[in-house]
């Protein structure tokens, strides 16, 4: 047993050192040439336009959530779909198949509920007054 944690040490410690050794390698031989460029941010390789700081729009942070949601989806009904044939030999054909139906109930579910909270409403109207505008007399005696 002891010879397998020794193993594993090695391989750890040979590791470290080859990393570090390929850092002392880089800053003996690397290229020194700074200047002002090499400092500059970029993106894509193109230089910046406007500041960095700017209103991000939360919908795209939401849509970006449930496609991340229906597409882990996808990636845990493939192995399912893959074995599906041998369960089915196997004799646990109805069993799987009534899982991957509430699995993806449980999805259509959820796609539903965020379709019935206007998530998925690219453009929505906005709710109430805006920030700083006075309510008047005829709001006040309706409210």
């Amino acid at each position: 047993m002891g010879y397998h944690f020794a193993s594993v040490l090695l391989l750890a410690i040979v590791g470290v050192l080859f990393v570090g050794a390929l850092f002392v390698v880089s800053a003996l031989l690397g290229p020194r040439a700074p200047n002002g460029g090499k400092a500059e941010i970029y993106e894509c390789g193109e230089k910046p336009i406007g500041k960095a700081w700017f209103n991000f729009n939360p919908r795209f942070y939401v849509v970006a959530l449930i496609f991340v949601v229906f597409d882990v989806e996808i990636a845990l009904m493939l192995p399912v779909a893959l074995v599906y044939k041998s369960w089915v030999g196997a004799g646990h054909g109805g069993f799987a198949f009534f899982e991957v139906l509430l699995f993806f109930a449980i999805l259509v579910a959820g796609l539903a509920w965020v379709w019935a909270r206007g998530d998925l409403d690219w453009l929505k109207g906005l709710t109430g007054k805006p920030r700083g505008e006075k309510n008047s007399e005829s709001d006040l005696a309706a409210g």
